[in-house]
């Protein structure tokens, strides 16, 4: 026959009573960083987008610029939303830069602002490029 001991059963009901609500403290102070790092992760995959869609960009202004075409025209079409799409023609070459804004969630947080920027050499016989 077993021999309980009461004393064992009173001072784990006690543990248990003292941690009550630890968790939902825990909680409350880790949900605002976990939040902040998810946030800060959804950021960076967007700039991350946002500037392989400026390279496109900025590589289809060029070359439309290279071959005599209307670069800007072209570079906005490739361009993410509010984009700004540039050229300028330097000797033989023509360099395009796109900038766009990275949408940050957040009202108070910084804009940031990703480029792309490629370069094209013209092609020959081309009267010129057209901005």
């Amino acid at each position: 026959m077993a021999v309980i001991d009461p004393g064992d059963g009173a001072r784990r009901r006690s543990w248990s009573v003292r941690e009550r609500g630890s968790f939902t403290a825990e909680l409350a102070a880790g949900l605002p960083a976990l939040m902040f790092l998810l946030l800060a992760g959804v950021t960076a995959v967007d700039a991350v987008t946002t500037r392989a869609g400026c390279l496109d960009a900025a590589r289809e202004a060029a070359l439309a610029a290279a071959r005599g075409g209307s670069g800007s025209a072209a570079g906005a079409r490739y361009a993410p939303s509010g984009a700004e799409v540039t050229l300028t023609v330097t000797g033989d070459r023509v360099t395009a830069t796109v900038r766009a804004p990275v949408r940050t969630f957040g009202t108070r947080l910084p804009q940031l602002t990703v480029v792309g920027v490629a370069v094209a050499a013209l092609e020959p016989g081309v009267p010129g490029p057209v901005p």
